[in-house]
């Protein structure tokens, strides 16, 4: 790890400033637009936008590399986020912000792909696993410490707008200063859905679900804190308390993934995140108890998504993997769209509650649906590829860390 880290460090510290710089706008806009008085529903679209813009930019930002290459795309998109984040309070207007973030998510879809094909690029055979943990880790630990800053400025000013565009700035200097050459981009391949869907319906169904569960609890829980009268510091613990469940939990469940039937375990994980969100949806706790129940969300959805890569790839060979990665990923991006209107629409029905309650309704669809599946055909063999991935990631990084934890398993025929 430490020749991991003495040669990937300024790409690394790079990666751990975009995350804090990407991190705090999504909190702080919920902060922010509830005090302009935006609705519940219109800050929906305002979150769910981003994650328009992050599917759109997973498609093109590789045609672009391939086009100009890493440098220019990265220098563009880079400094157009730095714009976009200081544009936001100048029009404090939802259809604007709106527009902003679909241009914040396809630009961080880029900046995201240039970086990782840039961090596997620089490790060796014996190193990438390792360089690729590390930057999983460093992407959390980012978003993590991304929290800390709401609690410094006043919401109401320009300072915590400033604040990311700033680190997203300075970001780009380890990284295009690293002496290492851009590396030559090779773009994800993808297995056809109807093929996909037939190898892992559970999957494809899982990732739809999971990317509502991710973008409902990480674009609307400031909205969900800010409607429950909650401070900007208890806002920002709770958020941050999301990320830490997901850090801290992700290696004991997939320890276990590769020692069970992964449909069980996705199962029961599935059913104990839908009590804990009844729970919190039909009672009133104590922020303590609320902490306590982010940790949980958190420590269960990032281990869920990997847990639905890792029980597909039992189904596959090493060289189908990487390309059923990044349908997968597609598939929960594109569930990942419409999380925070429906959280939106949810809230504004029944109130703060319904965030809880949309995030419980689709963790018993997944339940459900495992149990089902299990009925349908039986376990495969698992491989022992489980790692610990993220939503954040992007294909390419997905895939390289999938293949390397194939490279350490029998090839399937």
């Amino acid at each position: 790890m430490l020749k991991v880290l003495t040669h990937s460090w300024p790409l690394l510290m790079g990666v751990m400033l975009l995350m804090v710089g990407n991190g705090i706008q999504g909190t702080l806009l919920g902060i922010r637009g509830n005090l302009e008085g935006f609705t519940t529903y219109q800050l929906s679209y305002v979150m769910a936008a981003y994650f328009v813009g992050f599917l759109f930019g997973s498609w093109a930002a590789p045609r672009m590399i391939r086009r100009v290459g890493h440098v220019r795309v990265f220098a563009a998109l880079g400094s157009l986020i730095s714009a976009i984040l200081v544009i936001y309070p100048v029009f404090p207007d939802w259809m604007a912000w709106t527009a902003l973030r679909v241009l914040a998510g396809f630009c961080f879809s880029g900046i995201y792909i240039t970086a990782e094909s840039w961090i596997n690029n620089t490790a060796s055979n014996d190193t990438r696993g390792q360089a690729l943990s590390a930057y999983m880790i460093v992407q959390m630990l980012g978003i993590i410490a991304s929290q800390v800053l709401l609690n410094l400025p006043d919401p109401t000013g320009f300072a915590l707008f400033i604040i990311p565009s700033v680190l997203v700035s300075l970001a780009f200097m380890p990284i295009l200063l690293a002496p290492t050459p851009a590396p030559a981009f090779d773009s994800t391949k993808r297995l056809p859905f109807r093929d996909l869907f037939r190898i892992s319906p559970l999957g494809c169904a899982g990732m739809l679900l999971t990317g509502g569960v991710f973008s409902a609890m990480f674009g609307m829980a400031a909205v969900w804190g800010a409607q429950e009268g909650l401070t900007i510091r208890e806002i920002s613990i709770f958020v941050g308390a999301l990320y830490v469940g997901g850090l801290v939990l992700q290696y004991p469940i997939g320890w276990a993934s590769d020692r069970m039937d992964r449909r069980k375990l996705i199962m029961g994980l599935s059913a104990g995140a839908a009590l804990v969100m009844l729970v919190a949806a039909f009672f009133a706790l104590p922020f303590g108890a609320l902490i306590v129940v982010a940790l949980l969300l958190g420590g269960i959805t990032n281990p869920v998504y990997a847990l639905l890569i890792a029980y597909t790839n039992d189904f596959l060979s090493r060289e189908q993997m990487a390309a059923a990665s990044a349908g997968l990923i597609f598939l929960n991006g594109f569930g990942a769209i419409f999380g925070p209107t429906a959280t939106g629409w949810m809230m504004e029905t029944v109130g703060p509650r319904g965030f809880f309650l949309f995030i419980g309704i689709l963790y018993i669809l997944l339940a459900a649906y495992a149990v089902y599946r299990m009925t349908r055909r039986a376990a495969p063999q698992v491989t022992g590829a489980f790692r610990g991935v993220t939503p954040t990631a992007s294909p390419l990084a997905v895939g390289a860390v999938l293949d390397e934890a194939a490279a350490d398993t029998p090839a399937r025929t």
